[in-house]
């Protein structure tokens, strides 16, 4: 995780865990704030989307195809929560919509 926000600090891009979660089990949820009230939610993906030559690289997939509102998203994370209180929560912020998430590593 400090990898990954030092990645975006890197490219001028805010980052911060918002919510810590259990060390060893929780999923990570990261949010991309648009910063124009929209943003995009990325979630773990399936376990069938890891490489199996390299099974402790994180992977996520984005839970729309396009930004929603902020609310939804806060939402939706609530409800995470409520489901999996182990959870974590990364939040970035960036109007070009950067996230770098296809080089983040566990």
């Amino acid at each position: 995780m400090a990898a990954y926000l030092r990645r975006c600090q890197t490219e001028g891009i805010f980052g911060a865990v918002r919510r810590r979660g259990a060390e060893e089990a929780g999923a990570v949820f990261v949010k991309l704030a648009l910063l124009d009230g929209t943003a995009m939610l990325y979630m773990p993906a399936p376990q069938t989307a890891y490489d199996d030559s390299r099974p402790f690289e994180r992977v996520f997939t984005p839970s729309s195809a396009t930004p929603v509102a902020e609310q939804a998203i806060e939402e939706r994370l609530a409800k995470e929560i409520r489901f999996d209180p182990d959870v974590w929560i990364v939040e970035i912020e960036d109007k070009a919509g950067r996230h770098f998430l296809d080089l983040a590593k566990h």
